[in-house]
């Protein structure tokens, strides 16, 4: 029995409806417990920036570690990392301005990205096999022949990959927090993609 094995892909966009952020703060110190207590002393304010609605924290992670110049200890430094969901997108905004007033040593974000990816990941699929088909049906056609009966289909798919736009630091305006409107933080489409191959049989 004669098989023919073409692949398809199939993309979909959706608006996103909400965004990752993420963060850092750094202190050095003389020691790693004069670097850790600066560091305690830097995010009592950033703390209740993330307890609003809308605002899930996602991991902190600690680092402390020795400062070395020339191979001789210089010191110690102590870092907090953030990783924040932003699920009420229409926050973004005030969330991104009052974080850069706490003088983060690092902002990224945001990555936009789908709170259920599924519904455009089926659609993705559907692309994805039709495409396969069409592709069959055509070779099918050049060689004389039918396209007969589905054998297998392998999925490759990636997924979807969040977009990612990177907030450049903004100076505070008179009433404290920066004016980011010009950054157009506003949701991006998401693109949700398929991948398959699939075996037909070859009817010659």
């Amino acid at each position: 029995m004669a098989e023919l094995v073409t692949t398809g892909n199939g993309e979909v966009e959706r608006i996103a409806d909400q965004a990752g952020l993420t963060l850092r703060y750094t202190n050095r110190g003389k020691d790693r417990t004069t670097a850790v207590d600066a560091l305690t002393r830097r995010i009592a304010a950033v703390e209740p920036l993330l307890e609003r609605d809308g605002v899930t924290v996602r991991s902190r992670r600690l680092a402390v570690h020795d400062v070395w110049e020339r191979r001789r200890r210089t010191g110690a430094e102590a870092s907090q990392a953030y990783v924040l969901l932003v699920t009420d997108v229409t926050v973004l905004n005030d969330v991104v301005g009052e974080l850069v007033t706490t003088e983060p040593s690092e902002l990224h974000g945001p990555n936009w990205e789908l709170a259920d990816p599924s519904d455009a990941r089926r659609e993705a699929q559907r692309e994805a096999v039709a495409d396969a088909r069409t592709t069959a049906l055509g070779y099918a056609d050049a060689l004389g022949s039918r396209l007969g009966k589905l054998v297998r289909v392998d999925d490759s798919s990636p997924g979807y990959v969040p977009l990612r736009y990177s907030a450049r630091a903004m100076a505070a305006s008179p009433g404290g927090a920066p004016d980011i409107a010009e950054l157009s933080l506003e949701p991006q489409p998401v693109t949700v993609s398929a991948m398959c191959s699939i075996t037909w049989e070859l009817l010659v």
